[in-house]
């Protein structure tokens, strides 16, 4: 049966593991619940999700624990990153390229128009903080 990544985002698990999610709503309990469903994983489980949007982010956000996969579908997208040291570093892409966000970088995006990226992410201890 097929399933549309942007509406049923995957986990990437231990063993090898491929679980189909339930809807996603992109509210914080989601998130929760997906932590619950899959916390046991720790910081070698991956979400998979895509997402389309036409605004630069509001917020920063770092993962502690493991890097994270940034795949441009369409449009372009441009990620600012912080680095351990406080460097700063843009990366832009366009459709088929990617940019990891190492762990423990912060980093939010630009866009200039609508923008569909793809998200492997290591998002066990997950920060935000306002940009």
């Amino acid at each position: 049966m097929p399933h549309n990544i942007k509406t049923h985002p995957l986990h990437l698990g231990l063993g090898a593991t491929a679980v189909v999610q339930p809807a996603f709503t992109g509210g914080m309990a989601w998130y929760e619940g997906y932590g619950e469903r899959h916390g046991g994983d720790g910081a070698e489980g991956r979400l998979v999700t895509m997402h389309t949007f036409a605004e630069s982010w509001d917020a920063w956000e770092m993962h502690p624990v493991g890097s994270e996969v940034v795949l441009c579908v369409a449009g372009s997208i441009t990620l600012n990153q912080e680095a351990l040291d406080g460097s700063m570093t843009q990366v832009t892409l366009g459709p088929g390229e990617y940019a990891i966000n190492e762990p423990g970088v912060w980093h939010t995006a630009d866009v200039a128009g609508a923008v569909t990226a793809l998200f492997i992410t290591a998002g066990m201890g997950t920060q935000h903080r306002p940009r």
